[in-house]
């Protein structure tokens, strides 16, 4: 098997999620007592979580740099960013490396496009759901994205950085996603993206009112597709 490197600690619960999937599809396909070989640059959120300004979001690309730098040198054959707001900085660090970045837009468009989905509701932080940086890279694969609606975007933002990344998942925060894709799904939306990698704490990907694609799921396994490759 090839090495996969993961960008993680952003938050810590869903690097903890990321290494679950990767090692449960590696163990299910190779069987045994196969385990994925991993390497993996723990970061601390606070540093980053909450850059705003182009200064911030400068320095935020340099630490995230310096992981992806460490990973490399570290033997890592590819890398993933385990965030999706955090792909901001994807061609910085990208441009950084000598190895792929896998990049977590591309395997939700890539799926989507196989599925036939031609338009989504994409639902994150607020600087996913309003930026263009994931956006226009999910567009690309031909999906059209219903316009953000700035109060969900807040709420959402709210949730993300005040319980979900703290690994505090509440019966309020279920309604209210429970709201929200019961809105997406009259607004005769094919398909909601959770493009936050905390979201699936509280939203029944399998159960719900309309497809979900989650980012965290499919970005994990293409990291196992990688590992796994020819």
């Amino acid at each position: 098997m090839r090495k996969i490197g993961l960008i993680g600690g952003m938050s810590w619960t869903s690097t903890a999620r990321y290494y679950q999937i990767i090692n449960e599809a590696v163990g299910k396909r190779l069987g045994g007592l196969h385990s994925a070989p991993m390497l993996i640059e723990s970061l601390d959120f606070a540093e980053v979580a909450k850059a705003q300004s182009e200064e911030e979001w400068t320095r935020t690309a340099k630490v995230l740099v310096g992981a992806a730098q460490r990973l490399e040198t570290a033997g890592a054959t590819a890398l993933i960013i385990c965030a999706n707001s955090m792909h901001r900085v994807y061609e910085d660090v990208a441009g950084a490396v000598s190895v792929p970045i896998l990049h977590i837009a591309d395997t939700v468009g890539e799926k989507m496009k196989a599925d036939g989905i031609k338009n989504a509701a994409l639902i994150g932080t607020r600087n996913v759901m309003t930026e263009r940086f994931y956006r226009q890279r999910l567009v690309s694969h031909g999906v059209s994205l219903m316009p953000p609606d700035l109060q969900w975007a807040n709420e959402i933002d709210r949730i993300i950085y005040e319980e979900l990344a703290q690994g505090k998942a509440t019966r309020s925060s279920e309604r209210t996603m429970k709201t929200i894709l019961t809105n997406i799904s009259q607004a005769q939306i094919q398909a909601a993206v959770l493009a936050c990698t905390e979201l699936e704490m509280i939203v029944d990907v399998r159960a719900n009112v309309l497809p979900i694609y989650d980012g965290t799921s499919l970005h994990a396994m293409a990291a196992v597709e990688h590992l796994l490759g020819d």
